[in-house]
């Protein structure tokens, strides 16, 4: 059997949402399970997060997933109805839809009003990608409001800059403008602004990198936030090789060494979801010691060096990324982000529940 597999925590998770309820204060906890749970598994990320007041996904199918399952607490759908024939499957499966253009509200108009529908409806507050103007305001208020068919309302907006220095400020203060006055309920915090700024609590924050043990910030550990890492992706050494001064490695020759060496090849490729992008000096674990990835990483394998391993040999254990080795440095050097490499988490690579 190839030696690569995930092992996921559901004791982490629980732990990290946790963590989420002392940061929350009296808002209600919104578990963001989209993207098969950030690639951690929907069913057993749903165990670890029993819980949470609410759960938020993407689409109706996750949504009818999620009721399949047993979950009984409300489900947010964060890009809201793709189509007018959504709205049964909202009443039929009691999903809030979140409301964030023109044309979801006219499907609300060609609703029957035989049972009002709870919706949380998105303000732009400087992200510009979701979201009605926070100028239409009053009237998209005025307008969904007079619906027979809208039950209740959460006000909500996501901000652009919450885990950077720029915060969130501006964009907090123009949205309550327009929401305080209404005494609604409202959310705004997502990890970043639930761990950093109290200020944006409102009644429901929606934690999502942070209850999978990964920090939202590029400049703050996941450990130093309290939060423990619920995925553990590791694997083996099947092989080692000597190189010679002047040899190169894998496709492309990518890397040329400089001097006679030992390298591992490993057991994990970007087939397996490590990011081929992935250059030489990505930090890695051998028999849980650091050390870095060499030229391209391929399909199946990839490279590290052992020059200053000389025990290490085929059959020595490799972490990618998981406790001692947390998945933001590896992100970090690969210059993406947890949540990519933790959501490409391919289908082929086995999973262990501890």
């Amino acid at each position: 059997m190839r030696p690569i597999k995930a092992r996921i925590s559901l004791d982490a998770m629980a732990h990290n949402l946790r963590i989420a309820r002392q940061h929350a204060g009296s808002a209600k906890v919104i578990a963001v399970v989209k993207a098969n749970a950030y690639g951690h598994g929907l069913s057993r990320a749903l165990r670890a997060l029993v819980a949470a007041d609410a759960f938020a996904v993407l689409t109706m199918e996750e949504a009818a997933n999620l009721r399949q399952m047993g979950i009984q607490q409300p489900i947010l759908l964060l890009e809201g109805l793709f189509s007018v024939e959504e709205l049964q499957l909202c009443t039929d499966l009691d999903v809030w839809p979140m409301i964030h253009c023109r044309q979801q509200i006219d499907w609300l108009k060609q609703r029957p009003a035989a049972r009002p529908l709870n919706l949380f409806v998105k303000f732009d507050s400087g992200m510009h990608r979701l979201g009605f103007a926070l100028s239409e305001f009053d009237a998209v208020m005025a307008e969904l409001q007079s619906l027979p068919a809208v039950g209740e309302i959460t006000l909500m907006t996501h901000f652009a800059q919450a885990d950077e220095s720029a915060g969130i400020a501006p964009a907090l203060q123009a949205f309550q403008q327009h929401a305080g006055p209404t005494q609604l309920a409202w959310t705004t915090a997502n990890s970043a602004a639930l761990l950093r700024y109290p200020e944006a609590r409102g009644d429901w924050v929606r934690p999502g990198i942070m209850l999978y043990g990964a920090s939202p910030f590029t400049e703050i550990p996941a450990a130093e936030l309290g939060l423990k890492p619920a995925m553990k992706l590791q694997s083996e050494i099947i092989a080692v090789q000597q190189l010679k001064a002047g040899d190169c490695l894998g496709y492309g020759c990518a890397f040329r060494a400089e001097q006679a060496m030992r390298i591992g090849v490993v057991a994990c490729g970007y087939a397996d979801g490590y990011p081929r992008h992935a250059p030489t000096g990505t930090p890695i674990l051998v028999d849980g010691q650091r050390t870095r990835t060499l030229g391209r990483v391929s399909m199946d394998m990839l490279f590290t060096d052992l020059s200053t391993l000389p025990d290490a040999r085929a059959g020595s254990p490799v972490v990618l990324w998981g406790e001692q080795l947390p998945v933001e440095d590896v992100a970090h050097a690969a210059h993406t982000i947890s949540y990519e490499l933790l959501c490409a988490l391919a289908p082929r690579v086995r999973v262990e529940e501890i």
